[in-house]
Order: C-alpha cells, then sequence, then structure tokens
C-alpha cells in the first residue's frame, strides 16, 4: 500500500493529497495562461483567478457537504472546519470557484462566460489529476470487487491493484474511471474549441455537460455518495438511466440509507439544464459572440477612452497657447 504522507517536517505532514492537487491547478492555470495569450490577456489575470478560485472552491465544497450531512455536525460545529477529516464535494467546489471567480472577472470587466469558456480545459484536467489525490487516500472508490477482475479484465498494474486493497477487500478504482472520464473530456474540449460553430459561453457548457454525463455513471458505482429519501418513481427512472452499468459493474450501497444519489440527480439535472440553455441562447440570439472572437475588457476601454480624451485635451491646449 502507497503511504499517503509524502515527507515530514518535524511535526508537519505533507501530504500527497495536497501536492497532487496543488499540480493539478498548477496545470490547469498553465492552460488557461496559453489560451489566454491568444486573447491578448495577460498570465497575472489567471494567477489572480487562481488565488481567489481555489480558497473559494474549497469553502463552497466543505459547506455543500456540511449542507448535506448537517445531522453529524450540528452538534459538534469545530468539525466543519476540519476539512483533514475528510468531506467534501466537488459540485459545491465548482459553485464556490463560479462564485468567487464571477465577481472577480467582472470586476476586471471581461465577460464571465468568456474567460470561463478559456478556463474550463483547465478544470477538466485539474480533475483528472486531482483524483489521483482520493488514490492515494484510498477514497471514493466503489463496492467490494474481485482481484481477478482488477487484474484480468481491467488490467490495471500493480500499484492500483494493491491501492485498491483496503483492509483485505479490493474495490473498484473509482478515482479512475473518472479520471480517464475527464481526460477524454479535456480532448473534446480541446478540439471543440477550434471550431468555428462554437459560440461564446458553450464550451464551458459542453464542460458541465460532459463531466455531468460521466459523474452520473460512475457515482451509481461509489459507496460514499451524499443521498436522500425521495419519491419512488424518481428513484426508478435514475435506476433504468444507469441499468446499462450493470453489464460490467454492481451499484454501490447507499451509505447513509436513501435512495437517490444527490450528486446523481444532480448531474442529470445539469446535462439537460446546460442542453437547453445552449438551444434557447442560439434561439433567442443570446449566442452572437464566437469563442474565437476578441476579448476585450470594458474597464480596459473605459480606460483607453480617459487616455484619449486627455490627448485630445492636451493637444486643445496646446493649439490654444499657440494662438495666444
Amino acid at each position: 500500500m502507497l503511504e499517503s504522507v509524502a515527507f515530514s517536517l518535524g511535526p508537519i505532514h505533507v501530504r500527497w493529497y495536497g501536492i497532487i492537487l496543488g499540480t493539478a491547478a498548477l496545470i490547469g492555470l498553465l492552460l488557461a495562461i496559453r489560451e489566454g495569450k491568444r486573447f491578448r490577456i495577460v498570465p497575472d489575470f489567471f494567477m489572480d483567478l487562481l488565488l481567489i478560485g481555489v480558497p473559494s472552491a474549497i469553502v463552497g465544497a466543505r459547506l455543500y457537504y456540511v449542507a448535506f450531512q448537517w445531522s453529524d455536525y450540528k452538534n459538534n460545529l469545530a468539525e466543519i472546519f476540519m476539512i483533514w477529516h475528510g468531506g467534501i464535494a466537488i459540485y459545491g467546489a465548482l459553485i464556490g470557484a463560479i462564485i468567487g471567480t464571477f465577481f472577480y472577472v467582472r470586476a476586471k470587466g471581461y465577460s464571465f462566460l468568456r474567460i470561463a469558456d478559456i478556463c474550463a480545459p483547465g478544470l477538466i484536467v485539474g480533475q483528472a489529476i486531482g483524483r489521483w489525490g482520493n488514490f492515494m487516500n484510498q477514497e471514493a472508490h466503489g463496492g467490494p470487487v474481485t482481484e481477478s477482475f482488477l487484474r484480468n479484465t481491467l488490467h490495471l498494474p500493480n500499484f492500483i491493484v494493491n491501492q485498491m486493497n483496503i483492509e483485505g477487500t479490493f474495490y473498484h478504482p473509482a478515482f479512475l474511471y473518472e479520471s480517464v472520464w475527464n481526460l477524454l473530456g479535456l480532448l473534446v474540449l480541446l478540439w471543440l474549441r477550434r471550431r468555428p460553430f462554437l459560440r461564446a459561453g458553450e464550451l464551458f457548457f459542453s464542460y458541465f455537460i460532459w463531466y455531468s454525463i460521466g459523474r452520473f455513471f460512475i457515482e451509481g458505482v461509489r459507496t460514499d455518495s451524499l443521498d436522500f429519501t425521495g419519491p419512488t418513481w424518481l428513484a426508478s427512472f435514475l435506476n433504468v438511466l444507469w441499468s446499462p452499468m450493470r453489464v460490467v459493474f454492481e451499484p454501490g450501497v447507499l451509505t447513509y440509507g436513501g435512495n437517490i444519489r444527490f450528486s446523481q440527480l444532480l448531474a442529470l439535472l445539469i446535462v439537460i439544464g446546460m442542453a437547453i440553455i445552449i438551444i434557447v441562447r442560439r434561439k433567442k440570439g443570446y449566442a452572437n459572440v464566437r469563442y474565437a472572437d476578441p476579448i476585450v475588457s470594458t474597464k480596459a476601454e473605459e480606460k483607453n477612452k480617459v487616455m484619449k480624451d486627455q490627448e485630445v485635451d492636451k493637444g486643445a491646449d496646446y493649439d490654444s497657447n499657440r494662438t495666444v
């Protein structure tokens, strides 16, 4: 089994989880900076965006999880702040990051959707890498499987098979399924963003669609899903949608006694919602700007206008002095 602690500096333990998440954020940042140069956006903008987005994501991820597991925290409020004990949710991270970066982007005078388009490939590759942090912690896995399934059916290398052996039981490497799905999504997004038909905002929406489709099916394998008790017809509907997975996978148990996995329901709603948004924006004429069109900050335009006005005023003063 691989150790979750990379190294220690006295009482301070540096974990692989943090190193991997940091690496994921850095690679996502580099992708955004590289694409941003195409639109003449300075790298410092994306660096500042990361400094705002990461804390916002952590807060959102924690609040999302605590909100759905409030019974575990209401009598011990201090535990809410102890994120190293586990308990964060990726959808909460996305919500937090979107809220935090929205205000920063608007303050800089940019369209949020234009910047979100640039950041979308960085988001999905960051998630693909970040899931390996779950691997090191032996978490976010699926239900029990046989060692033969991992070695002979999936043909996984020894280091993954051994890490999926938790207290004598082998488990589905759900982290790996999601990581591979996200890497495929990265290729799709990189292909899409060079297509002439792509409109502003649609790469960001496509990211949500791709990620949520994968999350819907992979979530059904996991055993740590946040769940709730909902209508029987809805639970049956979600199970029917997931049923093709039964050819290879057995569904994971619902840990908290509900009948609906919240992430599955949310993923389905996101896919439907984003598809509707894309269609409506095009039909209503709200998607006239193309992805490849220049990105201009309204703040920069205002600054340039002020500078031009000042130059005109100076010219007028010079002419008046000559006349005198």
